[in-house]
C-alpha cells in the first residue's frame, strides 16, 4: 500500500495525469422530426460514424451510408440472409459509399428480421450489424419509411 502511495506521489509531482478514457460506446440512434428520417450506428456525442440509414417518411426507400469505405463506383451485392440484391453504389463526400434499398425489398426485411446486411464489391465488402437491443429502432425505422 505505502508503495502505491509513493507511486502515485511521484506521478503527481511529475505532472502525469491519467490516461484519458475513450468512449467507443458504439450504438444505433433513431433521429425523427422534420425532414429525414435517420438511423445511425455512431458514437453519440461525436463525430464518429459508422454507417447510416436514411428515408423520407413513406418513401419506400432507404438510402444506406457507409463511412471510411474505399470503393469503386458501380455495382455492389447486398446480402441479408439469403436474400441478395445487386445496388448501385457510388462515392460521395467525405469518404462515404452510398446506396438505396427499397424497404420492401427482400434483402431489406431480412435485415429486419436478423439485423445483418452485407455490402460486397470488387475488392471489398462492409457488414452491418444492428444488434439485438437496437432492433426496434430498425423496424420503427421501417415502418415510418415504408410506402
Amino acid at each position: 500500500m505505502t508503495s502505491l502511495i509513493a507511486a502515485l506521489t511521484v506521478a503527481w509531482a511529475m505532472g502525469a495525469s491519467p490516461a484519458p478514457v475513450q468512449n467507443d460506446a458504439w450504438t444505433w440512434t433513431l433521429y425523427e422530426g422534420d425532414g429525414p428520417l435517420v438511423l445511425a450506428n455512431e458514437v453519440p456525442d461525436t463525430p464518429r460514424l459508422r454507417s447510416t440509414l436514411e428515408c423520407d417518411p413513406g418513401s419506400g426507400v432507404a438510402r444506406l451510408s457507409l463511412y471510411d469505405v474505399q470503393a469503386p463506383t458501380g455495382f455492389a451485392t447486398a446480402r441479408s440472409g439469403q436474400a441478395t440484391a445487386a445496388v448501385e453504389v457510388a462515392n460521395a463526400r467525405g469518404g462515404q459509399l452510398q446506396t438505396a434499398l427499397r424497404t420492401d425489398h427482400p434483402v431489406f426485411a431480412a435485415f429486419l428480421a436478423s439485423g445483418k446486411l452485407n455490402l460486397a464489391w470488387s475488392d471489398g465488402s462492409r457488414a452491418i450489424e444492428v444488434g439485438r437491443n437496437a432492433l426496434p429502432r430498425l423496424r420503427r425505422f421501417a415502418e415510418l419509411c415504408s410506402g
